[in-house]
């Protein structure tokens, strides 16, 4: 997967390098073909589930996928923002707060 290609940009891609028309894809999806060409123009978010799908249908790493989704959605919430840099870095560190508190809650819990 091209690192900064967008989400719905590399799905389309898959398509049609596999030559699969739209209409096998959606059908996979459980949707119609308009909600899928939406995904595709980047104008309607995938789910969740769509991205488990999408990667065994396409036999590529739902990680990976999964990634570029979350990245694609977290951009486009601040891409327009002057101070998007310290607003990532900010995010990172409430990450790691998170998931530190977690963890933490998670020791005390199995004592």
């Amino acid at each position: 997967m091209q690192k900064l290609s967008d989400f719905a940009s590399y799905i389309r891609e898959l398509r049609i390098q596999k030559r699969i028309p739209q209409r096998k894809v959606a059908a996979v999806l459980d949707i119609d073909t308009l909600k899928l060409s939406k995904i595709e123009r980047g104008e309607r978010d995938a789910n969740k589930e769509m991205i488990k799908l999408i990667a065994t249908f396409f036999e590529i790493d739902e990680k990976k996928l999964k990634q570029s989704f979350l990245s694609d959605k977290i951009a486009r919430q601040i891409y327009i923002e002057p101070d998007s840099s310290e607003i990532l870095h900010l995010a990172e560190e409430k990450v790691r707060y998170l998931k530190n508190t977690k963890s933490q809650q998670s020791t005390i819990n199995l004592k």
